[in-house]
């Protein structure tokens, strides 16, 4: 590539010169955050973007500006998706069929993170069924609409590291409940599933990614406080030291979307198909013996495994009741 970029690089200067006019995209989760600010980048550089969320109306309000303030917007759209009900997820799905027109990107981006347990509507732990199950089942239902050299960006986290998935109990109905755990499962899923598509659909010029966003403060860490979080960042930076690299630093939004909109549309697709990125490049495989630290570089080899993608896969086809 002719240009290079790191975890400091924003949305706009990893799209700096690219023209997506004619270009449509779909993206989970537009209503806060990153979602927010993937689809204003990608909007202001001329794509349209269809948002697939929860609440409509708090959508609205939170993409308007954006998308006034750019330059040569493309166009926003927004459709009703509730990611822990699979009948929401359905309809969504079958309304975009219906609608028939194809997709050069899908970022599946919406996501809940160390929530209380939970149950969604469909009974599965919301964490596991929110961040994977509802975008397993929204993605493939509309992989007939995406096209000859589209791409699927599902967004993952260093917190992969915290956990494997467990596919024999997914559901903690014999384990203890850990909202990390959790947590790490659902990113784990996340990767996991990116790469089972993506081996499925390279034959047809579709490919898949997982990324990192970063440590960024959004919504999603609606559910701690601000003394856990200043806890678990002491953690960090003790590992950090310890491994001799420097100390952890938030992201803007503007950096934190960075990578998925570089995934997404600047890096060669025989670059990250597959993969794990973070910081605008394709993260390296970690040790099985290395400190699995909440936000560090790095992706675990049981997240690349292709065997685990495909066992998850057939797992995740019986828990939702589909064959895909």
């Amino acid at each position: 590539m002719s240009k290079s970029f790191d975890a400091s690089s924003t949305t706009d200067q990893v799209l700096d010169g690219v023209d997506l006019a004619g270009k449509r995209v779909l993206i989970t989760g537009v209503s806060a955050g990153l979602g927010v600010e993937t689809a204003r980048s990608l909007a202001a550089h001329g794509a349209h973007v269809v948002g697939a969320v929860r609440d409509i109306a708090k959508a609205r309000r939170a993409t308007q500006r954006g998308l006034a303030d750019a330059k040569k917007p493309g166009g926003l759209e927004l459709i009703e998706l509730d990611l822990a009900s699979l009948a929401s997820v359905r309809k969504c799905a079958e309304q975009l069929l219906a609608q028939g027109a194809t997709f050069d990107l899908v970022i599946a981006n919406a996501g809940i993170m160390a929530c209380p347990f939970g149950k969604t509507v469909d009974g599965f732990e919301m964490q596991f069924g929110t961040n994977h199950l509802g975008h397993f089942v929204l993605v493939n239902r509309i992989a007939s609409l995406m096209k000859n050299g589209s791409r699927l960006v599902n967004l993952s986290s260093a917190g992969h590291r915290f956990s494997d998935v467990d596919l024999e109990d997914p559901n903690f109905d014999r384990t203890p409940y850990n909202d990390w755990a959790a947590y790490g499962r659902s990113k784990t899923a996340n990767i996991l599933f990116a790469v089972e598509f993506d081996r499925r659909h390279k034959p047809n010029g579709i490919r898949a990614t997982a990324v990192h966003p970063g440590g960024i403060q959004t919504e999603l860490t609606r559910h701690m406080d601000s003394t856990v979080i200043q806890q678990r960042i002491e953690e960090i930076n003790a590992q950090a030291k310890k491994a001799g690299k420097p100390p952890f630093r938030w992201k803007t939004l503007e950096q934190g979307a960075a990578t998925t909109v570089w995934a997404a549309a600047v890096a060669d697709a025989d670059e990250v198909g597959g993969r794990y990125c973070e910081d605008c490049h394709v993260g390296e495989p970690l040790g099985d013996s290395e400190e699995a630290g909440m936000i560090s570089a790095g992706v675990r080899p049981y997240a690349l495994d292709a065997e685990r993608a495909k066992a998850l896969w057939v797992k995740s086809e019986a828990m939702v009741g589909e064959r895909f």
